[in-house]
């Protein structure tokens, strides 16, 4: 099966070229310095909102994610508006939300964030194929708290690079790994790791892959600990988050079990014609079941 994350890689870097070459990095940049004024002078500026914080001290840790539609379902939810659902989620008791900014492959905009932001106080992740730190700059104006960086798509280096980065802007970061191999970009820089449990070469999903690899992290971390002398409870430890493929309740208390505090669930209810009763229905049946 064609590589569809490569082919959406490529049609990413051809999206940010035509927007630099509409508004330079150089150009983005004075804009966001001038916002990150004015909200520093203003008294009225709301504080940042911290995506770690919340899914950590959240009993479900449900992180739910607007979308119209995927590569690899097509159409899920196309008159979805920004305005009805992502506050709806917060109404329902969703701890964050997830908000896709790909037009070509998910059916999203920047101004999903700008629309959703003044509406709610969860954190919003930029949820996008970041490879440029002109991205980072967009989340921060639009209004993001959080941004998703992709280790597929990256080098260790640019990801080290765009963690930095992210975190001078004031911006949190959830770093997706997908396979073992990956782990290698866990660094105590990062704030959140999200297994995803969907191939992204195939898009088929499997829930047992965040299983896996939260054991392959925990062994790393206790070879860390042994190499370092230091006792585990110092060895940094992000939040885990576990993506794609949950529906179930079940599931996410088998998730939290094995040591998750943030479920990224998106199609489960973004496919249903009223996405907020759809996780309040599941968060009953959580807490209740």
């Amino acid at each position: 099966m064609q590589d569809i994350l490569s082919e959406i890689v490529a049609n990413k870097r051809l999206e940010i070229a035509a927007q630099k070459a509409a508004v330079s990095l150089a150009q983005l940049r004075e804009q966001v310095d001038k916002l990150i004024e004015e909200q520093a002078a203003s008294a009225q500026s709301l504080p940042r909102r911290s995506m770690k914080q919340s899914l950590a001290s959240s009993p479900s840790g449900i992180i739910s994610e607007f979308k119209r539609r995927s590569p690899s379902k097509g159409w899920i939810h196309q008159d979805a508006q920004a305005d009805v659902i992502p506050p709806a989620y917060e109404a329902a008791g969703a701890s964050a939300l997830s908000i896709l900014t790909d037009e070509k492959y998910f059916g999203g905009t920047l101004r999903d964030i700008r629309t959703a932001r003044p509406l709610t106080n969860l954190p919003i992740l930029r949820k996008d194929f970041i490879i440029d730190e002109y991205q980072l700059l967009q989340a921060r104006l639009i209004g993001a708290d959080a941004v998703l960086l992709i280790a597929a798509c990256l080098t260790p280096e640019e990801c080290t690079t765009l963690t930095t980065q992210a975190h001078t802007l004031g911006l949190e970061v959830l770093l997706e790994i997908h396979s073992d191999s990956e782990l290698a970009y866990v660094n105590t820089e990062v704030d959140m790791v999200g297994v995803n449990n969907r191939n992204l070469g195939t898009f088929v999903t499997d829930v047992n892959n965040s299983f896996r690899i939260a054991e392959a992290l925990r062994s790393k971390v206790a070879e860390t600990a042994s190499a370092t002398g230091r006792p585990l409870s110092e060895v940094h430890i992000p939040v885990l988050v576990s993506e794609s493929g949950i529906s179930k309740p079940e599931v996410v208390r088998q998730l939290r079990d094995a040591g998750f505090r943030g479920f990224l669930m998106g199609e489960a209810f973004m496919k249903t014609a009223s996405p907020g009763d759809a996780l309040k229905d599941l968060l009953q049946h959580l807490f209740n079941g």
